[in-house]
């Protein structure tokens, strides 16, 4: 599963939704939607725009998360090399 991290990078910078809505030009909707992890489809436009203005790379802002993490399960991969 991909989740977007926007909440922690926003934290990190001290920064609050309202600001990154302003400088990008992005509707606060779609904004509370990064924010809440809420997306259901990434626009690539938004992305840039985000990336831009917050300095980070993509990588940065979406990262990919096992489901079993999601609930502090062990997921197969990992118990096969532990």
């Amino acid at each position: 599963m991909i989740s977007c991290r926007l909440s922690t990078i926003l934290g990190a910078k001290r920064l609050k939704v309202s600001d990154v809505c302003r400088g990008t030009g992005v509707a606060r909707a779609t904004l509370d939607r990064y924010y809440n992890d809420k997306v259901n489809s990434f626009d690539r436009e938004v992305l840039s725009k985000l990336c831009d203005f917050l300095q980070v790379k993509p990588g940065d802002l979406l990262v990919v998360v096992d489901q079993g993490d999601l609930f502090g399960v062990q997921s197969h991969t990992d118990k096969e090399a532990s």
